[in-house]
């Protein structure tokens, strides 16, 4: 029950899907996603159990859209949005399907691991699309290099040299006559259509009324000299298994596409803002400086008692806020955690451990391992990853006790993520300090010196830290006592607060 079949008249080609538990997975996941029924994610969640991999992906052949859709989107869904359990599941879902293919594309000079069935293509974007999802949700990069040889045969770099998209690249080499009533009346050409692709050469042999005749005005290409043997592929109209336009082939590259051009628009972005932003050690410390924005930034490992004020003073003024957590915080504030994604707050890690990276008197020192440093930060976005908050969610990185150097920033950019700190001058950060200490300074004095700052040099782009709670020493908290004045103020001088994204770039 539940599988969608054709029933064909005078064909005997049948579309034979035999699964349908994937689409109630992505289903049920969407349910959960529009309405917060965690009901719908526990059905999500059965459902994908029922399927963990599309069962073609590995196979050497499968029936003519047996199992469709070729991927299964649900798992990356109920990954991104499931605890951590469930994401490290539904990721392991995803990576096995794609570790199955590798293993029959690495003996593939084109490192391509796609069963030559009909509309291979299809099944090549699914691939691609698979990889790149388990990329940004994970941050594992161990397929990358599948994922642009699978990108780059639709593109071309396949047995023929040719795309496998009408008209694209234009100028190039691309399907000239598609199987497609466009072209044989004359009306203009499926542009932008993704072919079929290559068959097995016994399926082509197998088919009715095929064949390589071309148009009137234009013989079909055989590519006889480039078949590799085991699968073709030809430009003709006639051939209606490889060269024929689809229409859920073309709709699903469009997608993996339009996640390039994301990522390529972003680059742009951050390479422009790269010029303007300041940076001491590898880590971000100032944005633009001609922008009269401030990023308000709030850290906490162990405590946050001072959140429920925080939030009702950002809600008074309307300001989102950049909050950096410890796993601590993100396994035992869930509340908090819940709250300020409510908000659209930017929530990022500060650590798991909250581990001293480096020797205060020798900043040069590190003091932990790379080994160290990745499992610390790995376990923090398990801890986040509960709330769905991925490391291409929360790419901003504000190390414990706001200490670094260049190679945990150098470590950090390995891992896909960016240092961030506290812009020196303002001494916003010390709001943390107990009068036992020879530099503690009271609320008022650091409201002062924010103020004084602001007036000497002006705070355009500066990161303005502050912590969400402090040790029960010390008494007279800032969100307490000066939070309130100092948004009042900064908000009068005509200043605008921003998260990080926007304030960086990305």
């Amino acid at each position: 029950p539940g599988v969608c079949q054709t029933a064909s008249v005078v064909s005997p080609y049948i579309y034979e899907e035999a699964n349908w538990v994937d689409d109630m997975e992505l289903g049920a996941a969407e349910l959960y996603r529009l309405t917060g029924d965690s009901k719908y994610l526990q059905d999500a969640i059965e459902y994908g159990r029922c399927e963990p991999i599309t069962p073609w992906m590995g196979a050497d052949s499968a029936r003519h859209y047996q199992w469709y859709p070729f991927m299964n989107v649900g798992h990356y869904r109920v990954a991104a949005m499931g605890d951590a359990r469930v994401m490290a599941e539904f990721a392991r879902n995803l990576r096995s399907g794609i570790s199955r293919t590798y293993e029959k594309a690495k003996e593939n000079p084109y490192l391509f691991g796609i069963p030559a069935i009909w509309c291979s293509n299809n099944l090549t974007t699914a691939m691609v699309t698979q990889c790149m999802l388990y990329r940004k949700l994970t941050g594992d990069s161990t397929y990358v290099e599948m994922e642009a040889a699978l990108r780059d045969w639709l593109f071309g770099c396949n047995p023929w040299g040719t795309s496998m998209v009408v008209e694209l690249p234009y100028g190039g080499d691309y399907p000239s006559q598609p199987h497609s009533a466009y072209v044989s009346e004359h009306v203009g050409n499926a542009t932008g259509g993704l072919v079929d692709g290559p068959v097995y050469a016994s399926i082509f042999e197998s088919l009715r009324g095929v064949n390589l005749d071309g148009l009137p005005w234009q013989k079909g290409e055989p590519y006889e000299r480039f078949q590799p043997g085991d699968m073709v592929y030809h430009d003709a109209i006639g051939d209606y298994s490889t060269n024929e336009p689809t229409m859920d082939g073309t709709a699903s590259m469009t997608y993996f596409l339009s996640s390039l051009q994301r990522e390529g628009m972003m680059q742009a972005d951050r390479r422009s803002a790269a010029k303007r932003n300041e940076k001491i050690s590898g880590g971000i410390v100032r944005t633009d400086t001609k922008e009269k924005t401030i990023a308000l930034a709030f850290s906490a490992h162990t405590d946050a008692e001072g959140a429920d004020k925080v939030i009702r003073t950002l809600d008074k003024y309307g300001i989102n806020a950049n909050f950096f957590f410890t796993g601590y915080l993100y396994e035992h504030g869930e509340n908090v955690v819940k709250r300020l994604l409510e908000r659209g707050d930017y929530l990022g890690s500060h650590s798991y451990g909250h581990l001293q990276y480096i020797d205060v008197k020798r900043p040069d020192t590190t003091l932990v391992s790379r080994d160290e440093f990745t499992a610390d930060l790995r376990k923090s976005y398990e801890a986040m990853g509960r709330y769905g908050i991925t490391p291409e969610k929360a790419r901003y990185f504000l190390p414990p006790f706001e200490e670094y150097n260049a190679t945990v920033a150098s470590w950090a950019n390995m891992l896909g993520l960016t240092v961030v700190n506290y812009t020196p001058g303002t001494g916003s950060a010390m709001d943390y300090t107990t009068p036992d200490l020879p530099y503690y300074r009271s609320s008022e004095e650091i409201y002062r010196h924010i103020m004084d700052e602001e007036e000497k040099n002006g705070l355009n782009g500066h990161i303005l830290l502050l912590h969400l709670g402090t040790d029960p020493a010390r008494t007279d908290k800032f969100f307490d006592n000066c939070l309130d004045r100092l948004l009042a103020d900064l908000l009068g001088k005509g200043y605008r607060f921003v998260l990080l994204e926007e304030a960086i770039g990305r």
